[in-house]
C-alpha cells in the first residue's frame, strides 16, 4: 500500500474535518484512483497506523464506505476494497447512462444561458491540461481528472433534481474505479476522449437533447469496452477483472 499521509495537524481549513472524514475522504481517493485496487485488504490496525488515528476512527471511515459501495465488509474476513467484474461494469454502466442521460436531458430543458456558458467554460478548461502524463501514458494527470469530474457535473448541474444529481454522483464514482483500471491496463492508446467530450459539448450547446444524450451514451459505453477488451478470461472463458 502507498503511502498517504494525512495532515491533521492543520486546523486552518474552512470547515474542520473529523479525523474519521478525513481518513475516509483519502481511502476514497485511493479507491477510485485504483491505488487500492479492487478486491484488495484493508487492515484497520495497519491504516490505523499509517494514519496516526484510533481503530475506531479507521472502522467508522470504512463502513461509510461501505455504504457507498466501495468497500466490503464481512464478519469473518473484515474489509476489503468492494471487487469488480464484467457483469458490474455493464450494470454500472447502463444505469449510469439512464440516470445521467436524464439528468443531461433535462438541463438542456431547463438551463438558462449562464449553465451553457458553464459547460463551455469547463471544456474549455479540461482541454486546457494533458489527459495522461508525458512519461507515463497508463497514469491520468492528475489535474485532468479533477476537472473531468467538474465537467460532467456541470453538463447535469441544471436539471433541477437533487435526487438525480446524487444518484448520479454514485454513478460517476463507481464508474470512474473502472475508467482508471482501462488507462492503467493502457488500452486507450487509439482513444480520442477530447472528441467524444466535444460531441456532447456541441450538441448541448445547439440545445439538441437527443443528440448530447446520444454521445453522452457513446463516450460511457466506449469506456466500458475498452475496459472489456483488457479483461483476461478465466477458466471456462468467463470474464474476469
Amino acid at each position: 500500500m502507498s503511502s498517504i499521509g494525512l495532515s491533521f495537524s492543520d486546523r486552518t481549513e474552512e470547515r474542520p474535518r473529523s479525523l474519521t472524514s478525513a481518513v475516509q475522504e483519502r481511502l476514497r481517493a485511493d479507491i477510485l484512483s485504483t491505488r487500492l485496487l479492487p478486491g484488495q485488504k484493508l487492515h484497520i490496525a495497519g491504516l490505523a497506523k499509517q494514519f496516526s488515528v484510533s481503530l475506531a476512527a479507521v472502522r467508522e471511515a470504512l463502513s461509510r464506505l461501505v455504504a457507498d459501495g466501495l468497500v466490503q465488509a464481512s464478519d469473518q474476513r473484515g474489509f476489503r476494497v468492494s471487487p469488480v467484474s464484467s457483469a458490474d461494469l455493464r450494470d454500472v454502466t447502463q444505469t449510469r447512462v439512464d440516470i445521467e442521460g436524464l439528468a443531461l436531458r433535462r438541463s438542456i430543458e431547463r438551463g438558462d444561458a449562464a449553465w451553457l456558458a458553464s459547460v463551455e467554460k469547463s471544456f474549455a478548461a479540461l482541454c486546457a491540461v494533458p489527459y495522461t502524463y508525458p512519461d507515463d501514458p497508463t497514469h491520468h494527470y492528475e489535474e485532468w481528472v479533477v476537472r473531468h469530474r467538474v465537467f460532467h457535473r456541470t453538463l447535469v448541474n441544471a436539471c433541477g433534481s437533487q435526487w438525480l444529481l446524487g444518484f448520479r454522483d454514485v454513478l460517476h464514482e463507481q464508474s470512474e474505479r473502472y475508467r482508471r483500471l482501462s488507462i492503467r491496463r493502457n488500452n486507450e492508446k487509439t482513444r480520442d476522449v477530447e472528441a467524444e467530450h466535444a460531441a456532447i459539448v456541441h450538441a448541448t450547446l445547439k440545445r439538441n437533447a437527443d443528440a448530447a444524450v446520444a454521445a453522452l451514451s457513446k463516450h460511457f459505453m466506449t469506456t466500458m469496452h475498452l475496459v472489456e477488451l483488457a479483461t483476461p478470461k478465466a477458466a471456462g472463458g468467463r470474464d474476469v477483472l
